[in-house]
Parts: C-alpha cells; sequence; structure tokens
C-alpha cells in the first residue's frame, strides 16, 4: 500500500513538473532549437532537347524557431509553387550532377527565403535539403 501510494505522489510530481530543456524562466524557447518540415514530393517535368522529362523530389525545410515553423507552414503553397518554378525551369545539366544538385539545393533555399521575406519581413529557413531525387 505505501508503495503504491509512492508511486501515485512521484508520478503527480513528474504531471506537474515542467521540463528544463523545454522553456526558459521567461517562457522562451531554447536556443537550439531546430525542426524540420517536409514537404509533398514535388514532380515536375524540365527542359530537356527531344522527348519529355520529369523530375521528382522530396525537399526538407530546417528552420529554428517556432516563429519560423509557423512562417513555413503559412505560406507553404506559396513555397511550393515557387519551387515547381523553379525545377520546371531548369534544363538537364542543371539536374544530372551532385554538384549541380547542390547548387539547385543553395537556389531553393533562396526562392524559399526569399518568399517569406516578402511576406513575413524575415527569411526564417536555416537550411533546405533533398532527401529525394530523381530524373526521369
Amino acid at each position: 500500500m505505501l508503495k503504491r501510494l509512492l508511486l501515485v505522489f512521484m508520478l503527480g510530481i513528474m504531471a506537474l513538473s515542467q521540463p528544463v530543456w523545454a522553456a526558459d524562466e521567461e517562457g522562451e524557447v531554447a536556443e537550439d532549437y531546430v525542426n524540420y518540415i517536409e514537404l509533398k514530393p514535388f514532380v515536375a517535368n524540365f527542359i530537356s532537347p527531344g522527348k519529355l522529362r520529369f523530375l521528382k523530389c522530396e525537399i526538407t525545410i530546417q528552420v529554428t524557431s517556432p516563429a519560423a515553423h509557423h512562417a513555413v507552414n503559412y505560406h507553404k503553397a506559396e513555397i511550393r509553387h515557387e519551387l515547381v518554378m523553379m525545377l520546371s525551369s531548369k534544363e538537364e545539366k542543371d539536374l544530372k550532377t551532385v554538384a549541380a544538385q547542390n547548387v539547385l539545393a543553395q537556389e531553393a533555399l533562396k526562392k524559399v527565403q526569399n518568399v517569406l521575406l516578402a511576406e513575413e519581413g524575415e527569411a526564417f529557413v536555416a537550411d533546405l535539403f533533398f532527401t529525394s531525387f530523381v530524373i526521369q
């Protein structure tokens, strides 16, 4: 009986306490906040001589604050639009090599940051990753 009472008491204390890593004394989020937002897969045709070619990729965006997370989600439709337009304007040579894909990732990051800068007044996004990249 005493063990059960002690267990209930300990669980009650744990439920009432706030995790130390979640917020500091003023209620602000810790400085080392990092979160990732996975966008739905992109499918776009790109410029290629001859037959029609397609690109399918998945993009993940890294944010470093809850405000950034909210801003990306709020403007996700415009971000997707800009990325699809950018991908569709590329030529095969801009997509084939790993080096070209790294350049493309940096260009995509700038597009996302420009959307957020225009809409929110702050770039918010820390990085952008291709988590899948297929050319067909």
